[in-house]
Protein backbone atom coordinates (compact mmCIF):
# COMPACT_ATOMS: atom_id res chain seq x y z
CA UNK A 1 0.00 0.00 0.00
CA UNK A 2 1.22 3.25 -0.88
CA UNK A 3 0.85 7.27 0.06
CA UNK A 4 1.77 9.87 -2.45
CA UNK A 5 0.71 13.31 -2.92
CA UNK A 6 -2.36 12.65 -0.18
CA UNK A 7 -3.85 9.82 -2.00
CA UNK A 8 -3.71 5.89 -1.16
CA UNK A 9 -3.23 3.55 -3.88
CA UNK A 10 -3.75 -0.34 -3.25
CA UNK A 11 -0.21 -1.35 -4.52
CA UNK A 12 3.07 0.40 -5.47
CA UNK A 13 1.82 1.77 -9.31
CA UNK A 14 1.37 5.47 -8.83
CA UNK A 15 1.61 8.47 -10.85
CA UNK A 16 4.96 9.42 -10.76
CA UNK A 17 7.49 12.55 -12.22
CA UNK A 18 10.05 11.11 -14.04
CA UNK A 19 12.13 13.97 -13.46
CA UNK A 20 11.90 13.94 -10.17
CA UNK A 21 15.90 13.85 -8.31
CA UNK A 22 15.64 10.90 -6.24
CA UNK A 23 15.20 8.32 -9.18
CA UNK A 24 17.92 10.79 -11.54
CA UNK A 25 19.81 10.83 -9.21
CA UNK A 26 19.77 9.34 -5.45
CA UNK A 27 18.72 13.09 -3.91
CA UNK A 28 16.48 11.82 -0.99
CA UNK A 29 16.50 10.20 2.22
CA UNK A 30 14.12 7.36 3.69
CA UNK A 31 12.95 5.54 7.23
CA UNK A 32 11.83 2.28 8.06
CA UNK A 33 10.31 1.55 11.06
CA UNK A 34 8.11 -1.22 12.66
CA UNK A 35 4.57 -1.04 12.67
CA UNK A 36 2.11 -3.13 15.52
CA UNK A 37 -1.61 -3.24 16.21
CA UNK A 38 -1.55 0.22 13.86
CA UNK A 39 1.07 1.93 16.21
CA UNK A 40 4.76 2.56 15.31
CA UNK A 41 7.67 1.69 17.52
CA UNK A 42 9.23 4.81 18.64
CA UNK A 43 7.70 6.83 16.30
CA UNK A 44 8.79 10.62 17.29
CA UNK A 45 12.65 9.12 17.50
CA UNK A 46 12.07 8.13 13.81
CA UNK A 47 10.60 11.16 12.39
CA UNK A 48 13.09 13.63 14.20
CA UNK A 49 16.01 10.96 12.71
CA UNK A 50 14.17 11.81 9.44
CA UNK A 51 13.38 15.58 9.99
CA UNK A 52 17.85 15.62 10.81
CA UNK A 53 18.80 14.02 7.95
CA UNK A 54 17.01 16.25 5.56
CA UNK A 55 18.60 19.19 7.01
CA UNK A 56 22.09 17.98 6.20
CA UNK A 57 20.99 17.31 2.75
CA UNK A 58 19.03 20.67 2.61
CA UNK A 59 15.90 19.16 1.48
CA UNK A 60 12.92 21.64 2.50
CA UNK A 61 9.94 19.08 3.31
CA UNK A 62 7.01 19.37 5.55
CA UNK A 63 7.11 17.95 8.87
CA UNK A 64 3.53 17.67 8.89
CA UNK A 65 3.16 16.57 5.45
CA UNK A 66 5.25 13.38 6.77
CA UNK A 67 2.77 13.14 9.44
CA UNK A 68 0.39 13.20 7.28
CA UNK A 69 1.40 10.42 5.12
CA UNK A 70 1.67 7.51 7.98
CA UNK A 71 -1.32 8.85 9.69
CA UNK A 72 -2.90 7.95 6.35
CA UNK A 73 -1.43 4.35 6.16
CA UNK A 74 -1.24 3.83 9.77
CA UNK A 75 -5.24 2.42 10.34
CA UNK A 76 -4.74 -0.14 7.73
CA UNK A 77 -2.31 -2.06 10.03
CA UNK A 78 -4.62 -2.16 13.34
CA UNK A 79 -5.01 -6.23 13.10
CA UNK A 80 -2.48 -7.22 15.72
CA UNK A 81 -1.93 -10.84 14.10
CA UNK A 82 -0.60 -8.75 11.31
CA UNK A 83 3.20 -6.85 11.55
CA UNK A 84 4.08 -4.20 9.23
CA UNK A 85 7.11 -2.28 7.87
CA UNK A 86 6.79 1.70 7.20
CA UNK A 87 9.13 3.27 5.26
CA UNK A 88 8.81 6.85 4.56
CA UNK A 89 10.80 8.51 1.31
CA UNK A 90 11.30 11.89 1.04
CA UNK A 91 13.00 12.92 -2.18
CA UNK A 92 14.15 17.17 -3.23
CA UNK A 93 11.38 16.49 -6.11
CA UNK A 94 11.35 16.58 -9.34
CA UNK A 95 12.66 19.51 -12.42
CA UNK A 96 15.58 21.43 -10.79
CA UNK A 97 18.67 19.73 -13.01
CA UNK A 98 22.41 19.59 -11.84
CA UNK A 99 23.90 18.72 -8.80
CA UNK A 100 23.77 22.32 -7.80
CA UNK A 101 19.99 23.21 -8.55
CA UNK A 102 18.69 26.77 -8.21
CA UNK A 103 15.02 27.33 -7.41
CA UNK A 104 12.03 26.31 -5.96
CA UNK A 105 12.10 22.93 -4.06
CA UNK A 106 8.85 20.75 -4.57
CA UNK A 107 9.84 17.17 -2.18
CA UNK A 108 7.90 14.51 -2.79
CA UNK A 109 6.89 12.64 0.00
CA UNK A 110 6.12 8.99 -0.12
CA UNK A 111 5.05 6.48 2.27
CA UNK A 112 4.33 2.64 1.80
CA UNK A 113 2.97 -0.14 4.19
CA UNK A 114 3.91 -3.69 3.77
CA UNK A 115 3.55 -6.85 5.98
CA UNK A 116 6.18 -8.96 7.28
CA UNK A 117 6.47 -12.12 8.39
CA UNK A 118 6.88 -13.44 12.02
CA UNK A 119 9.90 -15.34 10.99
CA UNK A 120 11.05 -12.07 9.89
CA UNK A 121 11.93 -10.90 13.37
CA UNK A 122 15.35 -12.17 15.28
CA UNK A 123 17.06 -13.98 13.02
CA UNK A 124 20.63 -15.51 13.34
CA UNK A 125 23.79 -13.95 10.95
CA UNK A 126 26.53 -15.43 9.40
CA UNK A 127 28.21 -12.38 8.36
CA UNK A 128 30.56 -11.96 4.98
CA UNK A 129 33.60 -8.85 5.87
CA UNK A 130 32.71 -6.77 3.04
CA UNK A 131 35.34 -5.72 0.09
CA UNK A 132 34.39 -2.38 -0.40
CA UNK A 133 34.43 0.04 2.81
CA UNK A 134 32.32 2.38 4.56
CA UNK A 135 33.02 6.40 3.75
CA UNK A 136 32.66 7.38 7.63
CA UNK A 137 34.39 11.05 5.94
CA UNK A 138 30.96 11.64 4.43
CA UNK A 139 27.53 12.57 6.05
CA UNK A 140 26.01 9.82 3.65
CA UNK A 141 27.13 7.22 6.26
CA UNK A 142 25.44 8.99 8.92
CA UNK A 143 21.68 9.14 7.12
CA UNK A 144 19.64 6.58 5.08
CA UNK A 145 20.32 7.84 1.99
CA UNK A 146 18.39 6.46 -1.09
CA UNK A 147 21.71 4.68 -2.69
CA UNK A 148 22.52 1.43 -1.04
CA UNK A 149 24.74 0.16 -3.62
CA UNK A 150 27.34 -0.60 -2.12
CA UNK A 151 25.12 -2.95 0.24
CA UNK A 152 23.26 -4.70 -2.61
CA UNK A 153 26.54 -5.55 -4.44
CA UNK A 154 28.17 -6.91 -1.04
CA UNK A 155 24.44 -9.03 -0.45
CA UNK A 156 25.05 -10.48 -3.42
CA UNK A 157 28.71 -11.52 -2.60
CA UNK A 158 27.81 -12.91 0.35
CA UNK A 159 25.13 -14.91 -0.68
CA UNK A 160 27.36 -16.23 -3.09
CA UNK A 161 29.92 -17.07 -0.59
CA UNK A 162 26.55 -18.82 1.83
CA UNK A 163 26.45 -16.17 3.77
CA UNK A 164 23.06 -14.02 4.89
CA UNK A 165 24.90 -10.44 6.07
CA UNK A 166 27.83 -8.53 5.68
CA UNK A 167 30.01 -6.64 8.32
CA UNK A 168 31.43 -3.14 6.59
CA UNK A 169 34.93 -2.18 7.86
CA UNK A 170 35.71 1.54 7.55
CA UNK A 171 38.46 3.32 5.79
CA UNK A 172 40.57 3.38 8.49
CA UNK A 173 39.77 -0.65 9.17
CA UNK A 174 37.33 -0.40 12.01
CA UNK A 175 34.18 -1.87 12.32
CA UNK A 176 31.40 -0.26 11.25
CA UNK A 177 28.03 -1.77 10.37
CA UNK A 178 25.95 -4.86 8.77
CA UNK A 179 24.28 -4.13 5.13
CA UNK A 180 21.38 -2.32 7.03
CA UNK A 181 22.28 -2.28 10.88
CA UNK A 182 24.46 -1.03 13.97
CA UNK A 183 26.04 -3.92 15.00
CA UNK A 184 27.36 -4.20 18.98
CA UNK A 185 29.68 -6.77 20.46
CA UNK A 186 30.07 -8.15 23.95
CA UNK A 187 32.80 -8.02 26.47
CA UNK A 188 31.63 -9.55 29.71
CA UNK A 189 29.61 -7.11 31.00
CA UNK A 190 30.16 -4.11 28.70
CA UNK A 191 28.38 -3.58 25.59
CA UNK A 192 30.28 -1.88 22.87
CA UNK A 193 28.85 -0.50 19.46
CA UNK A 194 30.73 1.63 16.89
CA UNK A 195 30.96 5.36 17.19
CA UNK A 196 28.82 7.55 14.81
CA UNK A 197 32.27 9.01 13.31
CA UNK A 198 32.89 5.42 12.37
CA UNK A 199 30.63 5.98 9.67
CA UNK A 200 27.70 4.74 11.37
CA UNK A 201 24.04 5.54 11.12
CA UNK A 202 22.40 6.56 14.71
CA UNK A 203 19.80 3.63 14.96
CA UNK A 204 16.47 3.51 16.22
CA UNK A 205 17.58 -0.02 18.47
CA UNK A 206 21.45 1.20 18.81
CA UNK A 207 19.77 4.19 20.55
CA UNK A 208 16.88 1.86 22.43
CA UNK A 209 19.87 -0.31 23.95
CA UNK A 210 22.49 2.59 24.65
CA UNK A 211 19.92 4.24 26.93
CA UNK A 212 18.57 0.80 28.57
CA UNK A 213 21.28 -1.81 28.68
CA UNK A 214 21.90 -0.19 31.99
CA UNK A 215 18.93 -1.71 33.75
CA UNK A 216 20.39 -4.90 32.87
CA UNK A 217 23.64 -4.26 34.43
CA UNK A 218 25.53 -3.61 31.66
CA UNK A 219 27.72 -0.70 30.78
CA UNK A 220 27.34 1.13 27.28
CA UNK A 221 30.09 2.05 25.38
CA UNK A 222 30.55 3.70 22.08
CA UNK A 223 34.50 3.06 20.98
CA UNK A 224 36.32 1.69 17.58
CA UNK A 225 36.73 -2.03 17.75
CA UNK A 226 39.15 -3.98 14.84
CA UNK A 227 38.19 -6.82 13.15
CA UNK A 228 39.87 -8.89 15.39
CA UNK A 229 38.34 -7.74 18.11
CA UNK A 230 35.27 -7.70 16.94
CA UNK A 231 35.69 -11.47 16.51
CA UNK A 232 36.91 -12.13 19.68
CA UNK A 233 33.90 -10.93 21.66
CA UNK A 234 31.71 -12.79 23.91
CA UNK A 235 28.46 -12.13 21.77
CA UNK A 236 28.03 -9.83 18.87
CA UNK A 237 24.44 -8.97 17.30
CA UNK A 238 23.28 -6.69 14.72
CA UNK A 239 20.15 -4.08 15.42
CA UNK A 240 17.75 -1.92 13.06
CA UNK A 241 14.04 -1.25 13.26
CA UNK A 242 12.59 -4.97 11.97
CA UNK A 243 15.30 -7.47 12.37
CA UNK A 244 15.26 -6.00 16.00
CA UNK A 245 18.14 -7.85 17.64
CA UNK A 246 20.07 -10.23 15.46
CA UNK A 247 22.81 -12.19 16.90
CA UNK A 248 26.28 -13.18 15.14
CA UNK A 249 27.04 -16.30 14.77
CA UNK A 250 29.56 -16.23 12.35
CA UNK A 251 31.88 -14.08 10.66
CA UNK A 252 33.53 -15.18 7.43
CA UNK A 253 35.01 -18.75 8.49
CA UNK A 254 35.43 -17.87 12.07
CA UNK A 255 32.61 -18.41 14.60
CA UNK A 256 31.45 -15.64 16.52
CA UNK A 257 31.44 -16.88 21.40
CA UNK A 258 28.40 -17.65 22.74
CA UNK A 259 29.74 -16.91 26.53
CA UNK A 260 26.99 -14.16 26.45
CA UNK A 261 24.23 -16.06 24.61
CA UNK A 262 22.19 -15.36 27.71
CA UNK A 263 22.92 -11.42 27.80
CA UNK A 264 21.83 -11.53 24.49
CA UNK A 265 18.08 -13.28 24.94
CA UNK A 266 18.10 -10.55 28.05
CA UNK A 267 18.52 -7.61 25.90
CA UNK A 268 16.20 -8.93 23.14
CA UNK A 269 13.47 -9.66 26.19
CA UNK A 270 14.22 -6.17 27.05
CA UNK A 271 13.43 -4.67 23.71
CA UNK A 272 10.65 -7.49 23.24
CA UNK A 273 8.60 -6.04 26.37
CA UNK A 274 9.17 -2.30 25.44
CA UNK A 275 7.65 -2.82 21.86
CA UNK A 276 4.80 -4.25 23.63
CA UNK A 277 4.18 -1.80 26.17
CA UNK A 278 4.44 0.64 23.44
CA UNK A 279 2.77 -1.17 20.62
CA UNK A 280 0.20 -3.84 22.64
CA UNK A 281 1.56 -6.50 20.75
CA UNK A 282 4.81 -8.32 20.67
CA UNK A 283 7.03 -8.89 17.44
Amino acid sequence: MLWLDGAIFPDSRAPFDLSDRGLLLGDGVFDTALVLNGRVFRAETHLRRLIDALAILRIDADPALIRQAAAALIPHAETPAERHALRVTITRGPGLRGLAPVGVQRPTVMASLSPLPPRFFWPRLSMDVAGARRNESSPLSRIKALSYLDAILAMRAAAERGHNDVLFLNGAGHVACASVGNVFALFGDELVTPPLSDGVLPGVIRGFLLEECGRLGLAARERSLDLEAFRAADAAFMTNSLRLIAPVERIGAVAIGSKGGGIVEALQQHLRQAITAECGTEP
